[in-house]
C-alpha cells in the first residue's frame, strides 16, 4: 500500500472523528496560545489531520490525490529504498513548518485557532509542479490551461497578498510557507542525498516547453 494511500486514510478517519467529538477536535486543533503556555507542541501535526467540514477535507485530499502519488513515485525512483521514508518526512515536516509563521504571530492570541492538511497538502503540490512544470493547471471552475510553472508563481503572489490581509477564516500564510517549503526540501535532498539536480532538470522542461 502507498504512503499517499495511508496518509489520506489516517486523514480521513480522524477528521471525521472530530466532526463528531468537539472536545478531540479541541484536543487537536493547532492553538498557538496552548502551545506556547502549555508545551503542546504536537498540535503543529495533530491540527493537519483534522477539517473544519467534509467540504474541507474533500478538497484538501483532491489535490493532495491530484500530485502525491506521481511525487512519491519520484522519491521511490531517486532515494530507493529511502524514499517512502523520506516522503514521509516531507509530508509530516511541512504540517511543522508552514505553522511557524502562525505560531510567532498569533501565539499571544488566545481566539486564534487553525486546523487542516492544506500547509502539507500545497508542500505536495508544489514539489509536484516543480517536478513536472509543465502540467496544464486550472483555477478552480477553469479547466486546465495553465503549465504549472506560471500557475505556480500566480497562486504564491495572490496567496501572499490574502496572508497580508488576513481576513477570512483560510490561513493563507500555511499555503504559502508549505508550497515555499516543499520546492525547498525537493532541491536540497534530491541534490544531497538523491545525486539529482531538480532545479536543472526543472529549467530544462520549461526550456524544451518554450521551444528554446
Amino acid at each position: 500500500m502507498s504512503i499517499t494511500i495511508i496518509i489520506t486514510v489516517i486523514t480521513v478517519a480522524i477528521s471525521i472523528l472530530a466532526f463528531y467529538n468537539e472536545s478531540f477536535m479541541d484536543k487537536l486543533i493547532f492553538h498557538p496560545y496552548s502551545v506556547g503556555r502549555n508545551n503542546e507542541w504536537y498540535r503543529f501535526v495533530s491540527s493537519g489531520f483534522i477539517h473544519a467540514d467534509f467540504m474541507h477535507l474533500a478538497f484538501n485530499m483532491f489535490s493532495f490525490y491530484m500530485f502525491s502519488d506521481y511525487v512519491e513515485q519520484f522519491f521511490n525512483m531517486i532515494f530507493g529504498a529511502s524514499g517512502k521514508l523520506i516522503y514521509v518526512i516531507l509530508y509530516v515536516s511541512a504540517l511543522v513548518a508552514c505553522l511557524v509563521p502562525t505560531y510567532f504571530k498569533q501565539k499571544n492570541h488566545y481566539n486564534y485557532r487553525s486546523l487542516g492538511a492544506s500547509g502539507a497538502v500545497s508542500a505536495i503540490v508544489f514539489a509536484g509542479l516543480f517536478l513536472q512544470p509543465t502540467i496544464l493547471i486550472g483555477f478552480f471552475i477553469i479547466p486546465p490551461i495553465i503549465p504549472g510553472f506560471i500557475f505556480g508563481p500566480i497562486y504564491l503572489a495572490i496567496t501572499a497578498y490574502l496572508s497580508k490581509q488576513g481576513h477570512g477564516a483560510i490561513n493563507h500564510s500555511a499555503h504559502l510557507w508549505g508550497s515555499l517549503y516543499g520546492v525547498v526540501f525537493l532541491i536540497v535532498t534530491a541534490q544531497f542525498m538523491g545525486n539529482y539536480n531538480v532545479l536543472s532538470a526543472f529549467m530544462q522542461q520549461i526550456r524544451m516547453y518554450l521551444g528554446m
